[in-house]
């Protein structure tokens, strides 16, 4: 069996990140926080705001800061995705990635502040270990934030479909229908 070109293997471990990227987006907005935890390796750390800790408490912390809300959606820009140099034949296995991004966090009940769009960007350091592209170290920063006045919403009509904050949303529907169970981890 012949190596795999550097290119090709670059291009791969670039999707893989990107993949893991989208998921925990998806994660958090529905609040499915078992695919959260599995964009991290285990002795991963999150430094978030007021939270710096393990990957397992900042999925505690962050369950109890979605909770307030009825809605979030984390929309992210590209990805600057800088590889290291491969140290063997599997590619690289280290990269530094930033993402931009915009959340979107909605309370009907509660201070006007709970209702707000913040501009961010994840820092975070993946490593490939076992052939799985994960975050091992996210740095979170705030770009910007404002508050998005309930007053300005426009309201929902009943029988359009709305996203939900569980597996009861219609994106898992989609990945049932199509054989794919819940999505990968």
């Amino acid at each position: 069996m012949t190596p795999e070109d550097p290119g090709i293997q670059e291009l791969r471990a670039e999707a893989q990140i990107r993949r893991v990227l989208a998921r925990y987006a998806r994660g958090i907005d529905r609040l499915d926080l078992d695919l959260v935890r599995s964009c991290y390796h285990p002795d991963a750390t999150d430094s978030h705001g007021s939270f710096a800790g393990t990957v397992d408490e900042f999925v505690t912390w962050v369950e109890r800061v979605l909770r307030r809300y009825d809605l979030t959606m984390h929309l992210l820009g590209s990805p600057l995705i800088e590889l290291a140099p491969a140290s063997g034949a599997d590619g690289p296995t280290v990269a530094a990635v930033e993402t931009p991004g915009i959340a979107f966090h909605r309370a009907a009940e509660g201070p006007p502040e709970q209702n707000l769009v913040t501009g961010f960007r994840f820092l975070d350091r993946f490593e490939c270990r076992a052939g799985a592209w994960r975050i091992a170290r996210r740095v979170a920063t705030t770009e910007w934030s404002r508050i998005d006045r309930p007053d300005d919403w426009w309201p929902i009509p009943d029988g359009m479909l709305q996203g939900r904050r569980d597996r009861t949303d219609a994106v898992y529907d989609l990945l049932r229908d199509t054989g794919l169970g819940e999505g990968d981890r």
